[in-house]
């Protein structure tokens, strides 16, 4: 925990002249896109096996047709499918994953009163008006809704909300785009049906989580909306979709 907070201290050092008292907020956003970064080539091939996924769409119905008496002849001839073709079913959810122990970094940096038995100087930074270390419920508390600090708060509720938005339209539209296949792994169908839904869940994160948390969060969710719309700007979108 010491050397992160180190590593966003530098950080912020060297932002300080262009952010002055917000540096410590602007580290936190370059820390994101340097994670979002560094997990990119595993985006790349998550995007590739999807598409590959699409294209193995008439094999997967010929399964499905000739195993429909028998379940588990169909998920180990879709597995074997997969492990010939060498796609991955499991393969987007990787970027996600591997961002897990930055977010819970980030997340424990800024909820602890001290580090290494020293107090957490970072506390005391802030975006405008609202500290790092503070949550919605604490904005509310100090200033309302339109306080100083309950206005960042408002600004990142609607750069969620405009993403989520845009991300659960994409995702409906890609869905409506796949031809339908058969995806007998356990959970798969239940998962395909909650996915473009999950955008929205970031509102809840960035109301309960430190700010500094939330500006982590924010900052990844619109890199996954840019990155998502750069991958797959060759899936053709059918004008029925949004009906």
């Amino acid at each position: 925990m010491s050397v992160f907070a180190t590593l966003v201290e530098q950080l912020a050092d060297l932002l300080q002249p262009l952010f002055a008292a917000s540096a410590t907020a602007a580290a936190i956003v370059v820390f994101t896109a340097l994670v979002r970064l560094a997990v990119h080539p595993l985006s790349r091939a998550a995007a590739r096996g999807q598409k590959s996924r699409t294209r193995l769409a008439p094999q997967l119905a010929e399964l499905r047709t000739k195993h429909a008496s028998n379940p588990e002849r169909l998920r180990k001839a879709t597995l074997e499918l997969y492990a010939k073709e060498k796609v991955s079913p499991m393969a987007g959810c990787l970027p996600s994953l591997l961002q897990v122990p930055a977010f819970l970094l980030m997340y424990h940096l800024f909820s602890s009163a001290e580090i290494g038995g020293e107090p957490n100087g970072l506390l005391g930074h802030s975006l405008l008006d609202a500290p790092l270390g503070d949550r919605w419920t604490d904005a509310l508390a100090h200033g309302g809704v339109f306080g100083g600090a309950g206005l960042v708060y408002l600004a990142l509720f609607a750069v969620v909300a405009a993403v989520a938005t845009s991300g659960y339209r994409r995702t409906k539209q890609q869905m409506a785009a796949a031809p339908a296949t058969a995806e007998p792994l356990p959970g798969m169908g239940a998962m395909t049906k909650v996915m473009p839904l999950l955008s929205f869940l970031t509102l809840a994160t960035v109301a309960v989580v430190p700010l500094a948390a939330a500006l982590y969060v924010v900052t990844s969710t619109t890199w996954t909306a840019v990155e998502r719309v750069f991958l797959y700007r060759d899936v053709p979108v059918p004008p029925t979709a949004l009906m």
